[in-house]
């Protein structure tokens, strides 16, 4: 995945190997579902969800895994037990592609991070 400049999600997700493609695309899925308001766009050449101009998750796609951003410290510590079997460091939450995309619990994430940014807004 050399190309950086990407114009959409629609073209991240196709610069990816077809397995991993149609993971990013549950992925994608699932947090439009689960946000339905946001904006989709391209920051930080990642995929990028937004509501009312505050930026609420990013997902990427890597070689072992993909990602999603940002893990806050109030969204770890509410998610302590089902973030367990999963890599958190650094303010990401690295999911293999050898699994199953846990598609409950990465909408549950979106809404929280959903409702972080609107707090924020209000402040």
């Amino acid at each position: 995945m050399a190309k950086t400049d990407f114009k959409s999600v629609g073209e991240y997700i196709a610069a990816h190997p077809d397995a991993t493609q149609a993971i990013l695309r549950r992925v994608r899925s699932t947090i439009r579902k689960a946000v339905p308001r946001a904006e989709e766009v391209i920051s930080y050449q990642i995929p990028t969800y937004k509501v009312n101009g505050s930026y609420v998750v990013y997902f990427a796609g890597w070689k072992q895994h993909y990602s999603l951003y940002p893990a806050t410290a109030r969204l770890v510590t509410a998610f302590k037990n089902d973030l367990a079997p999963y890599e958190v460091n650094k303010g990401t939450i690295r999911f293999p592609l050898s699994q199953p995309v846990p598609v409950r619990l990465i909408a549950r994430i979106a809404k929280f991070l959903a409702k972080e940014a609107a707090e924020r807004a209000r402040r």
